[in-house]
């Protein structure tokens, strides 16, 4: 059976436009944290992590996530979760308003989980300050102990070696 050309054009074009980012999570023990976390300016991010409807029923782990930009600027969140507000239970969608230095494009995202229970996140947007957002799909359990995400930076600095 033959498509239509246009059908295929179509989806060539949404997927050049599109913000997702559709590459398999890796774990890394190449990412490092930038240790300097002073910034001249201070930005606000909007982050929503929906989890998995496959994921344990609640997660007693301690989470968290780091992302940034091409260029090392990084925000760095040492603990999302909190067992006692039902944070990262399964099939729900957790909000975090997050406070740190401005980055441009944002191009990576890490978790670490450190725990037994286990998580399986679904999906991560990041809205950043420009109100442009990001979203990293996951769907599949955390390893426990090293950092775990995307990394689709491409030039500049970056942040550890993970980064080109």
């Amino acid at each position: 059976m033959q498509r239509p050309l246009s059908f295929f054009l179509i989806f060539s074009i949404s997927l050049i436009f599109s913000d997702a980012r559709s590459i398999n999570p890796t774990e890394t023990e190449s990412f490092k944290l930038q240790m300097n976390q002073e910034a001249a300016t201070t930005c606000s991010y909007t982050v929503i992590i929906k989890t998995s409807c496959y994921s344990k029923s609640y997660t007693r782990d301690k989470i968290s996530i780091a992302f940034g930009d091409v260029y090392g600027n990084e925000v760095y969140v040492k603990r999302l979760d909190d067992p006692y507000s039902g944070t990262f239970e399964r099939c729900s969608t957790d909000t975090f308003k997050i406070n740190g230095p401005c980055t441009y494009d944002i191009c990576y995202q890490y978790f670490l989980r450190r725990g037994s229970d286990g998580w399986k996140p679904e999906s991560v947007k990041i809205y950043g300050p420009n109100k442009r957002s990001v979203t990293f799909f996951y769907n599949t359990f955390l390893p426990n102990g090293v950092w775990f995400g995307f990394n689709q930076c491409h030039g500049g600095s970056g942040s550890g070696s993970a980064i080109m």
